[in-house]
């Protein structure tokens, strides 16, 4: 009967968060962990949260604040866990490959394939203040209205799957919103809606004018922090050269399926 094999040392990889400054070291996936994945393509929800587990099951040497699952649900935000699957990816696949391309000049798809490593850039959030750190942002077209701006965790995106019913990627663009308040007339009272399903209701009330605040102050202060995969491309058709951004969940579960 096989019960594994004897000193063997998987391939492992060191990843630094790039909003909570943890170091992690993450090592290769194995087949049964692929499988797993397969199998949660059913819903986002299930997706999220097999992907968060996954990742987990995978950290070998993680920060001395990180001591359970749960504290890795509520102490790392969703571009940490871009960071830890850019590390997982890197460790387990090395190659982004066959990885498809529009050409904005001619329009024709064609594929490319680089080592992740030739891709990663890194940005990290210059303060360790990014989970309790809230911007209240008054809205230019609703008037007395304020979105309440955070980082969300991958805790609140588990529990906001698991809340709503609406289209997931309208859950995933409106988890930077904590809550909404409004001041009644004569400013002595505020109505506040906290819940996730009052917050995606009050979202879609807003004006596109107010819709672009929130991300572009979401942006400003955390958005463009975390990790880019960008590749130089050209054109096998026209020659156009262009610089591209890639998706790395799209990839990691192209990956996984294709082997």
């Amino acid at each position: 009967m096989f019960t594994g094999f004897q000193n063997i040392e998987y391939p492992e990889y060191e990843v630094i968060t790039p909003h909570t400054h943890y170091s992690f070291t993450v090592k290769t996936l194995n087949v049964m962990k692929e499988q797993k994945l397969k199998s949660s393509l059913i819903t986002p929800m299930k997706i999220t949260e097999h992907l968060n587990r996954i990742i987990w099951e995978c950290t070998v040497l993680r920060p001395d604040e990180i001591k359970s699952y749960d504290d890795f649900m509520t102490k790392l935000t969703l571009k940490d866990r871009d960071a830890l699957l850019y590390g997982l990816y890197h460790i387990s696949y090395e190659e982004i490959r066959n990885y498809m391309i529009n050409c904005i000049s001619c329009s024709k798809e064609f594929p490319v394939t680089v080592k992740a490593s030739s891709t990663f850039n890194f940005n990290p959030y210059p303060s360790d203040d990014i989970l309790t750190k809230v911007i209240k942002l008054p809205l230019p077209k609703t008037k007395g209205v304020f979105a309440y701006i955070r980082q969300p965790t991958l805790i609140d995106e588990v529990n906001a799957f698991k809340t709503l019913s609406a289209d997931g990627e309208l859950i995933s663009i409106t988890l930077p919103i904590q809550k909404f308040t409004q001041e009644t007339e004569g400013g002595d009272d505020t109505l506040v809606f906290s819940e996730r399903v009052d917050v995606l209701d009050a979202y879609m009330t807003l004006s596109p004018l107010d819709k672009s605040s929130i991300f572009n102050k979401y942006a400003e202060t955390f958005g463009n922090y975390g990790i880019e995969l960008k590749c130089q491309t050209i054109c096998q058709y026209c020659g156009h050269s262009d610089i591209v951004n890639i998706d790395l969940v799209e990839q990691f579960f192209r990956m996984v399926f294709s082997i």
